[in-house]
């Protein structure tokens, strides 16, 4: 079709300079609102075709405006925990922390490394620890219900893009889909307003290589970024991660590793030396 349509432009464009010497200027508003569907109709299929492609996406490709992920009140916390916290010393966390059901010896965290508040379900924990048992079921219960609402989103704006691997992509706002195991293996960028939203599901493992980061552009912001995933959830060594990992198992961050986000799992969380930020 767009081999036609560069045709009709070759011919448009003749017969305005034909008639135009023939009747004058009246013929150039006619020819110009030509060339303007003509150009309309091509930007619209070129964007078609470029949202097809691997690792490119575009303005019109995405559907509509998403709704945020609620979070409840797990949305309290910048880590959250079903089966424990380990650590080793010294990260640096700000905002809370809680692990729930299991006992709070499950929780290896440190006062010192915590600007925030650490809860636990009973006695034990580290000694600046707050007991509320009650509050942590109510944060794990709409923690797996915001996993699953994340995971529920139908229609994606894009399926399987770059087949799983996404490194160097710039991604707008929109509900993302990978089917298995997704990889970052260089920089990213997601670009869009404040008030912009992203949901990634991936059925698989989500890994990303170490020195990488994600790079937020247009004044997106990590509390509106939401990474449902199926699988454990690796950050490599020195990356720098943006937005809110919903786990369905553990979250590891490797040493030096960094997140403006939160951790969300419905398993284990394993910090290395990590610098981890509420957005």
């Amino acid at each position: 079709m767009l081999d036609i349509r560069v045709y009709l432009f070759i011919v448009i464009m003749v017969s305005y300079s034909i008639m135009k010497t023939m009747i004058g200027k009246k013929i150039y508003s006619v020819s110009a609102i030509l060339i303007v569907l003509f150009m309309g109709s091509c930007r619209k299929e070129m964007d078609n075709k470029l949202s097809s492609v691997p690792g490119v996406t575009t303005a019109s490709a995405a559907k509509g405006t998403l709704a945020a992920v609620n979070l409840g009140v797990a949305g309290n916390f910048v880590i959250l925990s079903k089966t424990g916290i380990t650590d080793v010393y010294k990260s640096t966390i700000t905002g809370d922390l809680g692990t729930s059901p299991i006992t709070g010896a499950a929780l290896l965290v440190s006062c010192a490394e915590v600007a925030g508040n650490i809860y636990t379900v009973d006695a034990a924990g580290p000694a600046c620890k707050i007991t509320s048992a009650s509050m942590l079921t109510t944060a794990i219960g709409d923690m797996q219900t915001a996993y699953t609402d994340a995971a529920g989103r139908s229609n994606p704006d894009f399926l399987n893009l770059g087949a799983g691997n996404i490194g160097g992509a710039t991604l707008i706002p929109g509900l993302y889909k990978w089917t298995s195991a997704l990889i970052i293996p260089a920089d990213i960028t997601l670009s869009g307003g404040p008030n912009d939203i992203w949901i990634f599901q991936v059925d698989g493992t989500l890994i990303m290589s170490s020195a990488v980061k994600i790079t937020l552009a247009g004044g997106a912001q990590a509390r509106n970024i939401f990474w449902q995933v199926a699988d454990a959830v690796t950050l490599g060594t020195t990356s720098h991660f943006e937005g809110i990992v919903l786990g369905q198992t553990g979250v590891n961050m490797q040493t030096g590793a960094s997140i403006n986000g939160r951790m969300l799992s419905q398993t284990a969380v394993t910090l290395q030396m990590n610098t981890v930020t509420k957005p």
